[in-house]
Order: structure tokens, then sequence, then C-alpha cells
């Protein structure tokens, strides 16, 4: 909406407040002089060498158009060995930890370890402030950021940072800590960056089972920095078995029963007091040294209906077991899900899970993707649809303004050429295909199309008033069209440079589409200074033979 809006408001400037700027400003003169004579000169002698280039170029038309097709095949191979991801991570000042404990520690264990982070982030220059809450998801894990000084405070960016905090953190024992940056897209989803969903109608057991082989194949594969998965029989649990029995023998009621446990070690507040204008809570149960041991229940006393004390250990039987923390269902299956960080691209990442759940998971069992890897899966494809249908209405819009398929069809053949060169430096791992770059290269359907537009136009012209064939017109019109086409390049290729030397928030982004639009326009130009006019003489309309020309009447 906004590049089309732009285009529109522009549209109207040029079509009113431009031509009358130029009734107004421009001036004639018959002997120019200073730095627009020198100007005009420089564009004469570089119109004259174009010319002779591409009068040679379009002597060896065969070979220009054969190049053109090896540059259109390139594409594909260049988008094989291109990283792809939802969008690259940007520094966004903060760098944040989980914490896990074992599942028998309490709070007061992870406040005494987390209690260390802070003379680790001190050691660092870039160190601002921190914060820490534990208990974010039970008493056994915690979450924790790093805040980082302002970006013209610092030379290093958050993700060199990372691996050295990574690294100081793990030597704190104790405890399983990870470091990540938060995805730079919102609404991608909580959780880690990397989801990957295994579903079964099977149980749970045989579902871990599967999902722990797959999870040791990722690990092996090295391309992950960590994978944990959520499912797990890891939680201790205290099982109390009540002989009802023998309960109903001695006059114990099972509300009696479950009444002195919840009072002794419920925590259930009961009242609440002031004292010099603060409320306070009253909570009846023991103190903790009589209720951290599993033993001291043989020695809690109940009453009876009699009004006696009676031992709890006459009474009930005390025994572990290991249960998982949380059971979870998606799309209404038993499921499981990896997460983690992975070390190479989010494509790259997911398509080495597929192959290893096609390998690992027997029948029944099936996968699917979460948080940002699912925004990931539904996005990927979104770029080819929109390239696609751009060029469609491109074409059909063109079409119609030259009532034509060949012209529209010349114009956007060096559209595809341009995106190969906007391909290279993704290619060479200078950016990814991520979501911004898609944007970039969209728009440089638009901007190519441009100077194909104003050659193929003014090359019609010449045919029509001058007669001339179709090789003439399209020499004559490139040539004459070369400053325009140079000077949109050049004000499109130096608008990007903002972007391309941006820093600070959202630099990385802003980064990514100067970069493609760039690269694409600087190549997609010279490929429609050279290969358009081929095109052209192939494809335009063949010239009209004299004995088909209009003759006048005798009259």
């Amino acid at each position: 909406l906004t590049l089309a809006g732009a285009v529109l408001i522009s549209g109207v400037v040029a079509l009113t407040l431009s031509p009358m700027m130029c009734s107004k400003l421009l001036r004639h003169e018959e002997n120019p002089s200073g730095l627009a004579h020198r100007l005009d000169e420089l564009f004469e002698r570089l119109k004259q060498r174009y010319q002779h280039a591409l009068h040679g170029t379009l002597n060896t038309r065969p070979v220009v158009l054969v190049f053109a097709v090896l540059v259109l095949a390139l594409i594909p191979v260049l988008l094989m060995f291109t990283e792809s991801e939802l969008a690259p991570e940007e520094d966004q000042g903060i760098v944040f930890m989980m914490a896990s404990a074992p599942k028998t520690a309490n709070l007061d264990y992870l406040n005494a370890y987390t209690d260390q982070f802070l003379d680790i982030f001190k050691s660092f220059p870039e160190y601002y402030s921190w914060f820490q809450i534990n208990g974010f998801d039970g008493v056994q894990s915690g979450i924790g950021g790093f805040l980082l000084k302002p970006w013209d405070e610092r030379e290093r960016s958050q993700m060199e940072i990372l691996p050295e905090v990574q690294a100081k953190l793990d030597r704190l024992p104790g405890l399983q800590i990870f470091g990540f940056n938060l995805p730079s897209l919102p609404g991608t989803g909580e959780g880690l960056p990397f989801q990957f969903v295994i579903n079964t109608a099977n149980d749970y057991e045989t579902l871990l089972q599967v999902t722990e082989r797959i999870r040791k194949r990722a690990e092996e594969s090295g391309k992950f920095a960590f994978l944990d998965v959520d499912l797990a029989f890891d939680k201790p649990e205290i099982v109390v078995e009540i002989d009802r029995e023998k309960a109903a023998q001695m006059g114990v009621s099972m509300e009696d029963l479950g009444l002195t446990l919840s009072t002794l070690l419920g925590e259930g507040e009961i009242n609440r007091f002031t004292i010099e204008g603060r409320s306070y809570k009253v909570i009846a149960q023991v103190e903790r040294a009589y209720r951290d041991n599993p033993d001291w229940l043989s020695n809690y006393y109940v009453r009876n209906g009699q009004g006696q004390m009676l031992p709890l250990s006459t009474l009930i039987q005390v025994h572990d077991r290991a249960r998982p923390t949380q059971l979870k269902q998606f799309q209404q299956l038993n499921a499981a899900m990896i997460q983690g960080f992975p070390i190479v691209s989010m494509g790259e990442a997911i398509e080495t899970l597929q192959t290893i759940a096609r390998e690992e998971a027997p029948e029944g069992f099936s996968f699917d993707y979460a948080g940002a890897s699912r925004q990931y899966i539904q996005e990927g494809n979104a770029l080819y649809l929109t390239f696609a249908l751009a060029l469609a209405v491109i074409f059909l819009v063109l079409a119609a303004q030259f009532e034509s398929f060949r012209d529209p069809l010349v114009i956007l053949v060096t559209v595809p050429l341009s995106v190969c060169g906007a391909l290279v430096p993704l290619f060479l791992g200078l950016s990814s295909m991520n979501i911004y770059t898609q944007v970039g290269l969209v728009t440089l359907i638009g901007l190519i199309s441009k100077h194909g537009i104003m050659i193929v136009e003014f090359a019609n012209q010449l045919r029509r008033e001058q007669g001339l064939s179709r090789r003439e017109a399209v020499e004559e019109a490139a040539a004459i069209r070369l400053r325009p086409v140079l000077m949109t390049t050049a004000a499109t290729v130096f608008g990007m440079v903002p972007l391309i030397i941006a820093s600070g928030a959202g630099a990385v982004s802003r980064f990514d589409i100067g970069l493609v639009i760039a690269t694409g326009m600087s190549v997609g130009t010279l490929f429609t200074l050279f290969v358009l006019p081929a095109v052209y003489d192939l494809l335009a309309k063949p010239d009209q033979s004299p004995s088909s020309a209009a003759v006048p009447s005798a009259g």
C-alpha cells in the first residue's frame, strides 16, 4: 500500500506540477556552458559508445539470446543454494536467557544460581542492565534478559555478543541455560524460534520414544545449538495411598484426611492482618523443615470421629513415581514438540527435521509446525505466487495500453534477469531469502519495467513516424533513452544507500531491502540496455514490406 500510494501520488505530480515547473524554471540556451555543458558532452560521448556497442551486440543476436536464457536458468540454481528464513535477526539490544533447574529443585535453588548471572553480565563492556523472572513456567524455570547499551555506545552487535554470553553461562553448574534472540517479526508465536510438532493417535510413551530418536539424530546433524522435547516423564510425584478400610474402622473420614493434609501442606490463606499500614497473609502450614521430606508424612496426626489423634503412618503408604509435566495435543492428536535454536537458516533446519522424521517416524505419525516455523512454512511460497500475480497484472495493463501482447512481453523480459542479479548477493551470503528481500524483489518488477516501457514506446513511435525497421528503431530509441534510463537507475540505487549503510534498530531489514533493489536495479539496467533491444528485434511486430504499404490514390 505504501509503494502503490507513493507511485500514485508521483504520477499525479508528474502530470500536473512537473509540466508547470518546467515552463517556469527550464531555460533554453543556444550556447550552454558550465556544468550543464560538461554533462551534455559526457552523455553524448557515452551515447555514441553505447550505440556502437549495441550495434555490435545486435549483430550477434543469437549469442545474446542464448546468454539471456542461461541467466534465466541460473535463477532456480541460485534459489536452491540461497539460505531462506522468515526474517533476519535484528539487533534489538537485549539477549534473553532461559534457565531450567532439575525437576527436584525449588525456587530457592533457582534463585541461588540465577543470582550469579549479574557478575557474568557485568564482565561485558556492553552491559547496561538485566532482569530475571524465576518461576516463569513452574518453580524449576526462569527467564531473564541482558540489556545492552544503545547502538551508538557499543561496537559489537547483539548477534556477536550472544555466543560469548552463552559460553560463560555454560560454565555455571546446576542449571541448563540457553541464550537466544527474540524473533524480529512480531506475531510469530511464543516459545523458541524453531518448533517442530510430531502428532499421533498412539499413546504418549510411544510418542516420546519416536520423538527422542528424531531429536537425537537432529542433534547429531550439527545444525542446532540446542534442542529440547516438551514431553518428558521426569516430574517427581509423591503418591499417598490411603487404606480406606482401616480408616473406616478407626473412625477417620476421607474428608478429615483431606482437610488435614491440605492444612499442613497446602499453603491455604486463612486470614490477613495489618501492621503499620501493611497487610500480611496468614497461612496455616507446617514449617519447611517439616514438609520438605516425604518421610514427615508418617509423623503427622489426624483426628478421628471420637476426637482421638491417630498417626497417619497407620493409614497411608507413600511411594514415588515420575509423571509428565504436561500432556499436549495438537490438531486433536497427541503431540510432542521439538524446539530449539538452529545455527543454520530456518529453511535448512526445517528440511533437516522433515527428512529425519520421515525416516524415523513409523506409520501413524505425522508432523506439523508451530510458532515462527509455522509462519515460515505458511509464508514460504508466498513470494512465487505474489511474483507471478504481479507479472500477470503488469502484463495485462501494458497489453491494454500498447494494444499488443508482443510489446509487454518484450518489456517484461528483463524482469527475471534483474531478479537473477538481485539473487547473486543472497547466494554469496550477504543476506538470505526472507520477507524483506521478497519485498525488494517484487518492487524490482515495477522499477525495471519502467526502463522497458521508455525504450519500447519510443521505438514504436519511431517506426510509425519515420518508417524505420525494427532494428533501426530500437537502436535509435535505446540511444536516445539512455540518459533517462541511467538517471532513473542512479536515482534509485543512490536512494538505497541510506538503507544499505543503516545502523541501529531495524538495520538488517533495511539493508536487505536496499541490497536487493540496488543490485537488481543495476544488473537489470544492464540487461535492459543490451538484451531488451535484441528481444525487441526478434519479437516486435514485423516490418511492413514495400508492397503492403499504403499507396495513395491516383485521384
